[in-house]
């Protein structure tokens, strides 16, 4: 049994701030599935633990054995790149595009970066170095998580009250839809042209829905009536949505339950952005959207056309909210108001465009209770400590 200790590196991870204030790299959901839950589905019968983050690190812990494999948490598990780790011999480490992104050692040799060999991996990889990757890439990423969770699994039959559009098998004769126990979809439009459906256990869509693939529901998430999902979108656990929804991924436990627009967005977790929030992801002038960078300070360019809202952990909006393209939403974050707040609102801020006041602590944690109580979940006292370590780095960011 592989001891695996799944590492972030500090500067990839302080770019996807805000998502991983609160996490590390390796939980965010890419496609169907994270990329943690990737590289389990590679190693089945082996150990994971995580090195991220001193102030993470007590509700992440790490395991450390003598002989461990390192694996960079922003890398995406691949049928290559696994061959290539499992070739590692003790002391020798893998590197791709100038990061080392696997060793097979001990701690100390991992810390001191002393590596007896660093062999070059020159195969594809995919890994998420930026906020934005986090959607551009859901596509790109969707298909080969499809494949390996349903793969010589049989799907629950759709109901003949959806309407297919495209062929519903591969050209192998795999399925393009593939629906778990329990799920239930119904009166729907489901086109497959472009790609793969997946519907997870105890998940409802709604009838008049219209969803172009790919399109990824996990598991309990519910899809309201009429709602419509232009692809490459991937909706966490326990998420609700409705309205429109382009290019979103929602890690989990999040809502956008109403009318609305959101594209080319990430969603953190226990989010929830009220009827009639919209989200622009598109500039008037078509010019080329610069995104908040929390390590720069500043807006940085991304060389996209098209980028929407990013969202921190535990941050809502009001009903009809509206956010200028490329807005970045800390975590614990309250809007409301009239007005386009402005493109980057810091963790624990309250407020609209005519400004923000900060959010105190004991404010932010009654209302996370209340709100994860809802779904029968439990805020830690682990995780207080991390909000409360969050909370005292705030002002560094802002």
């Amino acid at each position: 049994m592989k001891n695996i200790i799944i590492y972030d590196i500090p500067e990839v991870r302080e770019n996807l701030l805000p998502i991983t204030f609160t996490r590390p790299i390796s939980l965010i959901r890419v496609g169907i599935t994270t990329i943690l839950e990737k590289w389990q589905h590679f190693f089945p019968d082996d150990k994971f633990s995580h090195l991220t983050t001193e102030y993470l690190q007590p509700k992440f812990t790490t395991e450390v054995e003598n002989d461990n494999y390192f694996i960079a948490g922003h890398v995406i598990a691949n049928e290559e790149i696994v061959s290539a780790i499992n070739s590692l011999s003790t002391g020798e480490a893998l590197k791709h595009d100038k990061e080392i992104i696997a060793f097979r050692g001990s701690m100390e040799s991992f810390t001191a970066q002393e590596f007896s060999e660093i062999k070059d991996f020159n195969g594809d990889v995919i890994s998420i170095h930026w906020l934005y990757d986090i959607f551009t890439l859901n596509d790109a990423v969707m298909e080969s998580d499809f494949r390996l969770i349903t793969a010589g699994r049989k799907s629950q039959t759709l109901s003949q009250t959806n309407t297919v559009i495209g062929n519903e098998t591969f050209e192998d004769g795999t399925p393009k839809i593939f629906i778990e126990e329990g799920a239930t979809v119904e009166g729907t439009f489901l086109n497959v042209t472009k790609g793969v459906i997946y519907i997870g256990k105890d998940s409802e869509i709604m009838e008049g829905s219209c969803i172009r693939a790919p399109f990824a529901a996990c598991e309990n998430v519910f899809v309201n009536m009429g709602t419509r999902i232009y692809g490459a979108t991937t909706l966490g656990p326990y998420c609700k949505v409705g309205g429109e929804l382009n290019n979103v991924v929602m890690i989990g436990y999040s809502n956008k339950a109403h009318d609305g627009f959101l594209g080319n967005a990430v969603i953190g977790e226990w989010c929830n952005l009220g009827a009639g929030c919209s989200a622009s992801n598109l500039k008037n002038d078509y010019t080329e959207i610069k995104l908040w960078n929390y390590p720069a300070h500043r807006f940085l360019r991304t060389g996209l056309q098209f980028c929407g809202l990013i969202m921190g952990d535990h941050s809502k909006a009001g009903v009809n909210s509206i956010f200028n393209t490329a807005t970045v939403i800390g975590v614990g974050v309250n809007i409301h108001g009239t007005g386009f707040p402005r493109n980057f609102v810091p963790s624990f801020s309250e407020g609209s465009s005519a400004g923000f006041t900060d959010v105190s602590l004991a404010k932010f944690f009654a209302i996370a209770e209340r709100a994860m109580a809802r779904r029968h979940v439990q805020l830690t006292e682990i995780d207080k400590q991390i909000f409360n370590n969050i909370f005292s780095i705030a002002d560094n960011y802002k």
